[in-house]
This record gives structure tokens, C-alpha cells and sequence, in this order.
């Protein structure tokens, strides 16, 4: 599942390629990637108006259409489920490929959104229509969370330190891979319970989280990089890249954690 890295990387991705070009025609090759508006009803909100510079929230990117309020629409919003991406096809365009679902046509070229599972999609936000109505309650971005903000959600959560990092309604952006690299640099127990962490374990985690999530960043994804343990996922004997020891392989809040038993008993 794209996590805030990869979507950073889509949003840099729509600003080099799209930004500032008019749409000249939106055709939609799949009518239930569009999820709450008419293949022809996008076609009239997009049409003629020239895009502007993507944002991100969480693993959503937000196109606003127009120069009003950040928070509410006009908007197209983004989100890429487990197999969705950009593609920029400059000129006239090439063949399209199976898996375009939607695609712009824009002066110069075409941006088109291509999705083999189709489980993301597109969603159009009408003028004022407030956009949480349609990502629902987010909490702040991971990238630009404050430490003082931090430890405020901190305080209101109970439950284990993965889960929580995964909430989306606690902090936007952070998903089962990047979960595992922070909590693996900062030598946390995924299963740690939030109540139990001491000062200095959140100010080491904070760190983590920002160090860990700028370096991704700047690769556009979550790197399988020497020395990280993202290097051991999809292993067979995945080990640990500080200690060598065996890496944990196991259900944790829903979804596979790799984690060191070692190096991650605080």
C-alpha cells in the first residue's frame, strides 16, 4: 500500500509533468475508478481549467482546482490503493496500456492514472464542499508533525506503538513498511503500549519518525537500503541489520510486522 513517501513522490511527480497545463479533455476508461461523480461529470469539472500545484495529506494527494480555501473544493483528490501510479505521455501519446484508467489530456500531452486493482481511485470534491468529507477524519501529517504535537496525540492513545503509529485518525501518512522502519531505528517494541513510553523515548521516536521519513522522501518511496530492515522484507531468513539475529516475522495490528526481538525490547 502506497504510504506517505510514495505519495510525495506521485505529488513531485504531477507538479513536474502537469502543473500549469490546461485540461483539454478527461476520458475515464474505467467508470468505478471515479468514485463519487459520472465519467461525464468529471469531464465538465476538469475541462478548460488550468491545474494547479498538488498538495499532500497522509496517502492522499489533493489537486485543488481553483485559488480558494486550501481546506475546502473544488479538488480532485488522489489516492493510489495498493497498484496505482502516474504516467506522463508527452505529444500526441502513446498506446494506452490496460491499466490506464483515467486519463487527462492536457496541452503538450497526457497524464493518465493507471491502477491494475483498481482498489484507489479518484474522488471530486465540489466548490465548498469541505474535503474531509470525503477523506475523513485525518490526523496531521506525519512530515510536518511538531514535537509538541506529537506528544500531545501521545497522551490520548492507548494502545500499541505500531497501531498507533498506523491510525490514520492519530497521524496521517505512515503505513505497515515505514511503521516498521521507524520503530526498528528507534530499538521500540512494536507492541510497546504508547502509555509506557518514558520522555526520552519520544523524543528519540519523533526524531526517528522525521530522520526516517525525509530520507524516503527524497527516494519518492520507503528505500531498501543496507542497513535499514526494510532491506529483510520479502526474505526467507530475513535478519537483523544491526545484530544479524533473526528477524520476527508476524501479525501485529493487522498486517506483517518485521521486527528485531533483540535490538527492540524497550
Amino acid at each position: 500500500m502506497p504510504e506517505l513517501p510514495d505519495v510525495e513522490g506521485f505529488k513531485r511527480y504531477f507538479t513536474r509533468h502537469a502543473s500549469g497545463r490546461r485540461v483539454e479533455g478527461v476520458e475515464v476508461r474505467a467508470a468505478d475508478i471515479v468514485r463519487n461523480a459520472t465519467a461525464q461529470g468529471l469531464g465538465r469539472a476538469l475541462t478548460g481549467r488550468r491545474l494547479m500545484k498538488p498538495r499532500r495529506h497522509g496517502k492522499w494527494m489533493i489537486l485543488p482546482l481553483s485559488d480558494d480555501d486550501a481546506d475546502r473544493g473544488p479538488a480532485l483528490l488522489f489516492h493510489f490503493g495498493m497498484t496505482g501510479g502516474l504516467r506522463w505521455v508527452g505529444g500526441d501519446g502513446a498506446q494506452l496500456h490496460v491499466h490506464d484508467r483515467v486519463v487527462l489530456r492536457l496541452e503538450g500531452g497526457q497524464l493518465r492514472y493507471r491502477n491494475m486493482r483498481k482498489l484507489g481511485g479518484l474522488w471530486l470534491v465540489r466548490a465548498g464542499q469541505p474535503i474531509a468529507e470525503v477523506t475523513g477524519r485525518l490526523g496531521p501529517d506525519a512530515q510536518s508533525i511538531s514535537r509538541d504535537e506529537f506528544d500531545e496525540l501521545l497522551d490520548q492513545r492507548r494502545g500499541g506503538l505500531k497501531a498507533t503509529l498506523m491510525n490514520q485518525r492519530a497521524i496521517a501518512g505512515i503505513g505497515n513498511e515505514l511503521s516498521d522502519e521507524i520503530l526498528w531505528q528507534a530499538r521500540l517494541n512494536p507492541r510497546r503500549p504508547v502509555s509506557r513510553l518514558r520522555r526520552s523515548d519520544r523524543k528519540r521516536l519523533h526524531a526517528v519518525m522525521q530522520r526516517v521519513i525525509a530520507e524516503s522522501n527524497r527516494h519518492g518511496v520507503i528505500p531498501r537500503k543496507r542497513g535499514w530492515i526494510s532491506s529483510q522484507r520479502g526474505n526467507r531468513q530475513p535478519r537483523c541489520p544491526r545484530c544479524r539475529r533473526r528477524v520476527r516475522r508476524e501479525a501485529i495490528a493487522g498486517r506483517t510486522a518485521y521486527w528485531c526481538p533483540r535490538c527492540q525490547r524497550g
